[in-house]
């Protein structure tokens, strides 16, 4: 059985500034508090197989490895470990009247993942309410540019 936190924001900019935000994931510390840090294991483009060590706080870094990829419209990355396998989605679509909507999404599988949820899904709960939070207010910051 899996543990699933998900989040959705409606986000006054377009999908594509909103994928390009979620797909910079080295400049995710800039926006959420959930983020410590996420260093590239590989260089290049954001792109299936790419992975990233990511440190969030009171938590040793973790190894994501993106899996799936679709450009302007979202990406889920995975990290496995002993006895528990992380997912996160990061998906954006674009609503009828010229806005987005985001959905974040964790997940957690395993049997050590069923042991501690209860003392871990409040946090993984606030950190994807930081996530979407703080997306929305990014995207919409008028003086934000994508590099």
């Amino acid at each position: 059985m899996a543990m699933r936190v998900e989040r959705s924001v409606e986000i006054n900019a377009s999908p594509e500034t909103v994928y390009g935000i979620m797909a910079d994931v080295e400049r995710w510390a800039e926006w959420t508090p959930s983020i410590v840090r996420i260093e590239r294991l590989d260089g290049g483009e954001f792109a299936v197989g790419s992975s990233a060590r990511v440190w969030q706080p009171r938590s040793p870094g973790a190894l994501w490895r993106v899996t799936e990829l679709t450009s302007n419209h979202g990406f889920a990355w995975e990290a496995p470990r002993p006895g528990m396998y992380g997912w996160g989605g990061h998906y954006v679509e674009a609503m009828a009247d010229g806005r987005s909507r985001a959905t974040l999404t964790f997940e957690a599988k395993g049997w050590l993942a069923t042991l501690i949820w209860p003392l871990i899904g409040g946090t993984a709960k606030k950190f994807v309410e930081w996530e979407a939070a703080g997306l929305k207010r990014r995207a919409e910051d008028p003086t934000y540019r994508i590099n």
